[in-house]
């Protein structure tokens, strides 16, 4: 066994010898060996490694998105958030300038028919069950508000102020079926009584048998005694359709209120009438139709 492995011993020797002399050889003649096996290598593996590269790329970029993924997710919620707070800002912004409007036209209004009010924004609807159409405001007794008061808006009537606390009130609006409110044809000052039908439309009964009801008249609050619970001169809704009956002893016809119920945010509790009758001062008028004439350019005659 000694003798067989000092054999292989001198063998393997032997080997190492020849390998470095060819070696030695071929590099005095000029050829860099290490090189070529360098380069055949990388010949050989170049596709190999390409291969494997895009094999693992989607891989590795997996895992780079995950690592992100955390990062990503919280800048989509906090521009959410931020698109979230933008979208309220602007339909803020967009109901305290309605707001605004309309306390301005009610102050308009106020001003021009004399009355003394108090604003007030609409805080509740139907806040009792005791009335079917009502309303609530953000001023009560505190503010000088009591029962029987009469209510308007920037274009006319609301309605009548029924309950009072301290801080708040609820308005009967013109609309519910128990309304009722004496009125005047501006112009021609015929009477009658205008009836809330639970809707937008109303009815107009004419006390006056000899006057005339004609689409488009506007009607206007004629005032109560004292001035409760209706100041005179308030606009209060424009004929719509006059009513054929042979067989009624009354006129009648359909009317559109002149204030839109629905949209009201501000409002106006008439504390004192004027000393005088606003008469057909606040009255909606017409617009003015504009006419527009053309004249035709002449043409010229030909040049002979």
């Amino acid at each position: 066994m000694a003798r067989g492995g000092s054999n292989r011993s001198r063998l393997l020797l032997v080997l190492l010898l020849v390998s470095s002399l060819f070696l030695i050889t071929l590099d005095l003649r000029g050829v860099n060996i290490a090189t070529g096996l360098r380069n055949t290598t990388q010949t050989v593996l170049s596709p190999v490694e390409g291969f494997f590269s895009k094999l693992f790329s989607p891989v590795g970029n997996f895992f780079g998105d995950i690592r992100n993924l955390g990062s990503t997710r919280n800048k989509i919620n906090a521009l959410t958030a931020e698109n979230e707070k933008l979208a309220a800002e602007a339909a803020i912004n967009a109901d305290v300038a309605g707001q605004l409007d309309q306390l301005k036209g009610v102050l308009d209004l106020a001003g021009r028919g004399g009355y003394k009010v108090v604003a007030a924004r609409v805080i509740n609807r139907g806040a009792t069950t005791t009335f079917k159409q009502t309303i609530t405001i953000d001023v009560g007794s505190s503010s000088g508000v009591t029962s029987n008061m009469t209510v308007i808006s920037d274009a006319g009537l609301v309605g009548v102020v029924k309950s009072v606390t301290s801080s708040s009130a609820v308005v009967l609006l013109m609309s519910d079926p128990t309304f009722k409110i004496g009125v005047r044809i501006a112009g021609t000052q015929a009477i009658g009584v205008v009836s809330g039908q639970g809707g937008d439309s109303y009815l107009l009964q004419l006390l006056d048998t000899t006057g005339e009801i004609k689409k488009g008249d506007v009607l206007i609050a004629r005032g109560s005694e004292g001035n409760r619970p209706f100041v005179p001169g308030v606009p209060v809704g424009i004929v719509n359709t006059v009513q054929s009956n042979a067989s009624s002893i009354t006129q009648n016809a359909d009317v559109d209120g002149i204030t839109e119920l629905q949209r009201i945010g501000v409002v106006a509790v008439v504390i004192a009438a004027p000393n005088g009758e606003p008469r057909d001062a606040l009255f909606p008028k017409p617009q003015p139709v504009i006419t527009v004439l053309v004249t035709p350019t002449p043409t010229p005659s030909p040049t002979r």
